[in-house]
């Protein structure tokens, strides 16, 4: 038996939707273990788009128990939603496919608006959240003050819960010049949700072990990428959570020494969303021909997203972090048709050449990258399943990339459909 966990090894945006998805056939469980809404995967199947936020992408598969871990914000009116959303593309949701953790914390009206009031407070020096109240109800689970899905089961003491989550929060309003929020605000959205939702209700760790015991496979999704966690990613450009393979385990209540294989999604080239360092982003028609050909606009938000050159410093980083196992590279055939490519092979920081990115944003902001020349290729890429299909060159630039992160390409995604794949690595050992 082997448990893979896929994470994004750049800032999100990796193609992990797809690559989870083909995935899926084999694993028996598919576990979100971080993050909220704020992120997307698309899927494709049978040329029909899923959009998923919340849901893990094992529901869109019939036979698969998808697990929403105790380390994802959940927000329920939104989780709502996109159960609709979806079981108006003909897919089935039921509590016997669909399991939420009991301990996993909610967000809550409040929690946008302070989102939203507090960028708008920072001016040009936003972070560029999507407003959707990530960043606080992370904060109200640190502070203890967090409600959690399961105390939707008991309304009796539910009101003195929000009680006291609004004695931290309305100061806040106050001091900002804002509306604050009564009890009643946030009390009777939730009563009203909470028989509906209440099925879904699962001791979720004890739910996994009991699937690791028949020996089932069990897949556990990420959302965003390893450059946005809170403890490694680019401070303060960064999500509210722990984007790292580690959070698979702490994220659903399995231990480390179940997680088998650690799968880095990795794009050929560098996407970012929002603010922040970027040392290899193109300002050029290059970076618009990546950004045009790649269809780079976030699944969530709709935001154009940032491109630059493959930096290799930074997937390097995210696979030691993580103890990555091998990397699922996808996009390749974007960069078809160019006559030659760069990759970032390290920075330099005040005449000195570095191999990582400095934690400190002001060196962040200092370094420019060093780049390494490679020959590009005229020929398509796009659908091909097997090495042979592949011109050399893009060989030549595939291996060259595994030489610089120090992990090997364990699989290669050549279009955004599924069997669009070459294999070289079965992350689940068959």
């Amino acid at each position: 038996m082997t448990n893979v966990v896929v994470v994004g090894s750049q800032w999100g945006d990796e193609g992990k939707g797809k690559i989870v998805d083909w995935l899926c056939e084999r694993a028996d469980v598919v576990v979100r273990f971080q993050g909220g809404h704020n992120a997307g995967h698309t899927l494709v199947i049978d040329g029909v788009k899923y959009k998923l936020s919340l849901l893990p992408s094992g529901i869109v598969r019939g036979g698969k128990l998808s697990v929403i871990g105790n380390g994802v914000v959940i927000d329920p009116a939104a989780l709502l939603r996109e159960m609709d959303t979806i079981r108006g593309q003909g897919v089935e949701i039921t509590p016997d496919n669909l399991a939420i953790a009991e301990n996993a914390c909610l967000i809550l009206p409040i929690h946008q608006q302070l989102d939203n009031v507090r960028e708008e407070a920072l001016g040009n020096a936003k972070i560029g959240t999507t407003g959707r109240g990530i960043g606080p109800a992370y904060e109200d689970k640190v502070g203890r003050r967090a409600i959690r899905f399961g105390d939707l089961a008991d309304p009796e003491t539910l009101p003195a819960k929000i009680e006291k989550l609004l004695t931290h929060h309305n100061a806040i309003l106050r001091g900002l010049g804002k509306d604050e929020f009564s009890v009643e605000d946030l009390l009777n959205p939730l009563l009203e949700m909470a028989p509906k939702l209440m099925p879904y209700s699962k001791i979720v760790w004890q739910l996994l072990d009991e699937a690791k015991s028949k020996g089932q496979r069990i897949l556990f999704e990420g959302a965003q990428g390893t450059l946005l966690d809170i403890d490694h990613g680019t401070v303060p450009f960064v999500t509210s959570s722990n984007t790292v393979a580690g959070q698979a385990s702490a994220g659903s209540g399995m231990g480390p020494g179940s997680l088998n294989y650690i799968l880095g999604i990795t794009k050929a080239y560098t996407t970012r969303v929002g603010s922040g360092p970027f040392p290899t982003e193109l300002l050029d028609e290059v970076g618009k021909g990546l950004g045009e050909r790649g269809h780079e606009f976030g699944t969530v938000t709709g935001r154009q997203r940032r491109c630059g050159w493959f930096d290799a410093v930074l997937v390097r980083q995210a696979v030691k972090v993580n103890g990555i196992s091998g990397i699922a590279l996808t996009k390749l055939d974007v960069l078809d048709g160019m006559d030659e490519l760069k990759i970032c092979t390290g920075y330099e920081l005040d005449g000195k050449v570095i191999k990582h990115l400095p934690s400190n944003p002001a060196e962040q902001a200092r370094v420019v990258p060093v780049y390494e020349v490679m020959e590009g290729w005229k020929e398509s890429t796009e659908g091909a399943r097997s090495w042979g299909d592949l011109p050399a060159t893009c060989v030549k630039y595939v291996k060259r990339v595994e030489e610089l992160i120090e992990a090997p390409v364990a699989v290669c995604s050549t279009s955004p459909e599924r069997d669009d794949t070459i294999l070289v690595t079965d992350p689940f050992g068959g």
